[in-house]
């Protein structure tokens, strides 16, 4: 051990070395540690950062985390999974759950450390899905049941406490239909086939037997008359294609936490984001509220708690320093950026003359009164019995739209990011703001690094565990949506001002940015965020499990784009935000960031409408009518 190793540094190289071994890869395997875990992916874990003071609670927690994706690559063959897994979506998600715990069950069997260790990730995964909550039938999920108790089988181990009732709502029914099949189990527990093979008897006897596809029906035993002839074995390239496009693969390359999407078991709230079918997606700007979904959250922060609010704080860009100052500071980013300034004035004039190209009137012709059509007088003359044509001008119905740009204010963004960030901030609010579309600029930091007043308060209490946030948040206001912007050109310098930049708590921002949205009259709310980085905040994350806050984080953006009228965009700087927003773009070099916000902002602006999809107008009036619906937008 190093001299200056501290005891979180001994137990991360401690865990590293024990869930290489278990994997049975000792060399070929990467663990690492950082805010997206736990996750698995080919040659590499990631687990959460363990807090600094670390509990045995906490550390179990983490152990049990590693130790199941380490006994998942030791005992768990995914192209396997994938062949044998059913198509329906019930049996599908008890398929996955209890190989999981059938997977874990063999390590559990073999060590007790392991079995304490994959309790007490159990008992927090449990924990925070809230199945304490599930009483009964209707809010119990079958897969979670149906897993619990092949684990008491397997290890002999009862339910954890806080799953005790969503067993108890099933059992009857599971050991009636299928408990003899469940009883099997264990004696197949070390060959994966024999054990899927069995699993399919279970999920028969459930009354889900038949959501299997066509290749898990071709290898059934029985002789039935009416057996679906088996379908030609994959190639080993179609095998290992299948493998990494599979919903069912378990390695999980892009996936963002410790379990499958479909896996009930450790299922998440922020997962519903990434199942969600595009298909299914409205059409931005005519978005509706669409209806809750039982596992889905009434309240973004149903699982999220903060210390204490009273030391957070939403300020003015003019509030944080006196006139002159930022007078100084926005001389200095102009200085800095003038070379930028006519590439983003350019893309900046392309939108201006997109967005005036929607709001010009439009004609209304062969009206019976009006402005007389001289374009229709050739027809008198040439048929005098034909009546003459008058023509009506329009305004066009533009819809009134408000854009609000949420702008990471962290230490990451320190230098060219957030200079390039302001830059295009300003120009285009200064763009939107001449086509009649109002715009807000807000930013989000903290007011202190490594937790302020929050965090003080917190250790005078006794340090109680799980505190939820511990930093002051500081959101600034740079410019409101109804202040012009010739008054709010000087609070972007602020960005430059040393010291402003620090960490970020991005979950809340995007919470607060919203609700400024909601309240506001336009019929069109929104809401851009630029950002380069997952939410940091060193005191927060060393009280709270390592992915607290981008758990959250996923929470909200979820329930923002399935819930809200509000339309979310987001860009990443460097930083893959493709994996939390639906809609999102990820750019490597801040040069970038102006060209891409003038381009996603037209592309909202230009959505398709149904009349694209439409057969060809059949006369030059449908055509002049589909020409002014589409530019009304």
């Amino acid at each position: 051990m190093s001299q200056r190793e501290t005891p979180t540094e001994l137990f991360k190289r401690a865990l590293a070395q024990s869930t290489r071994a278990l994997a049975g890869a000792e060399d070929e395997l990467e663990v690492t540690f950082g805010a997206e875990g736990p996750r698995l992916s080919p040659g590499r874990i990631v687990l959460p950062h363990p807090p600094r003071a670390i509990s045995e609670p906490d550390a179990e927690r983490i152990r049990g985390q590693a130790d199941a994706m380490a006994l998942r690559l030791a005992h768990h063959d995914a192209s396997e999974h994938a062949r044998m897994r059913p198509q329906g979506a019930d049996a599908r998600a008890v398929f996955d759950a209890v190989e999981e715990m059938r997977v874990q069950a063999l390590g559990a069997n073999a060590m007790k450390g392991v079995s304490a260790n994959l309790t007490a990730s159990l008992t927090d995964q449990l924990e925070r899905k809230g199945a304490a909550r599930m009483q009964d039938r209707a809010s119990a999920p079958l897969a979670d049941a149906v897993a619990l108790m092949v684990r008491e089988r397997l290890t002999g181990l009862a339910p954890p406490d806080n799953a005790k009732a969503l067993v108890e709502s099933w059992r009857k029914d599971i050991e009636r239909d299928a408990g003899h099949a469940l009883d099997r189990l264990s004696a197949v527990q070390n060959d994966q086939h024999e054990f899927s093979m069995l699993m399919r008897d279970v999920l028969a006897d459930l009354g889900i037997g038949d959501e299997f596809g066509a290749e898990e029906n071709a290898e059934e035993p029985t002789g039935e008359a009416e057996q679906p002839p088996p379908q030609p074995e994959d190639s080993p390239e179609g095998q290992d294609e299948q493998e990494e496009d599979s919903p069912a693969d378990l390695q999980m390359a892009d996936a963002d936490m410790e379990m499958d999407n479909d896996r009930t078991i450790s299922v998440e709230s922020e997962t519903e984001a990434e199942d969600t079918d595009e298909t299914e997606q409205e059409e931005p700007g005519e978005k509706p509220i669409r209806p809750k979904s039982r596992n889905e959250p009434e309240d973004p922060n149903a699982d999220y708690k903060v210390f204490t609010r009273a030391y957070d704080e939403v300020i003015g860009a003019e509030e944080l320093c006196d006139g002159e100052e930022l007078a100084r500071l926005r001389a200095y980013l102009d200085a800095q950026l003038k070379p930028l300034q006519s590439v983003v004035g350019r893309l900046a004039n392309r939108l201006q003359r997109r967005l005036l190209a929607k709001q010009n009137r439009a004609w209304t012709f062969d009206l019976e009164e009006g402005l007389l059509d001289t374009a229709r007088l050739t027809r008198v003359i040439t048929d005098p019995m034909q009546a003459l044509s008058f023509k009506q001008e329009e305004d066009m119905p533009f819809k009134d739209t408000v854009v609000t740009l949420l702008l990471d204010n962290s230490g990451s963004m320190r230098g060219r990011p957030i200079m390039v960030a302001a830059l295009c901030a300003d120009i285009l609010a200064r763009t939107l703001e001449r086509c009649g579309v109002k715009v807000e600029i807000l930013g989000f930091t903290t007011r202190a690094w490594k937790g302020g007043e929050s965090k003080q308060r917190w250790q005078e209490a006794g340090r109680p565990p799980q505190p939820g946030r511990l930093n002051d948040l500081r959101h600034v206001i740079y410019k409101a949506a109804d202040a012009p912007w010739r008054r709010s050109r000087r609070n972007l310098g602020l960005m430059m001002r040393e010291g402003l930049l620090k960490e970020n708590i991005d979950g809340e921002a995007l919470l607060w940015a919203h609700e400024r949205l909601l309240a506001r009259p336009e019929q069109r709310r929104i809401l851009m965020v630029i950002s380069d980085g997952a939410p940091v905040d060193d005191s927060t994350l060393s009280a709270n499990p390592g992915n607290y806050l981008e758990r959250h984080l996923r929470t909200v953006i979820h329930w923002i784009e399935t819930r809200s009228p509000v339309e979310l965009i987001a860009i990443g700087i460097g930083h893959d935000v493709t994996r939390y927003y639906r809609r999102a773009v990820t750019i490597t070099d801040a040069e970038q960031l102006g060209g891409v916000m003038t381009e996603k902002l037209a592309e909202l602006f230009d959505e398709p409408t149904f009349d694209d999809f439409m057969p060809p107008p059949r006369s030059p009036r449908e055509s002049r009518q589909r020409v002014q619906a589409a530019l009304a937008g």
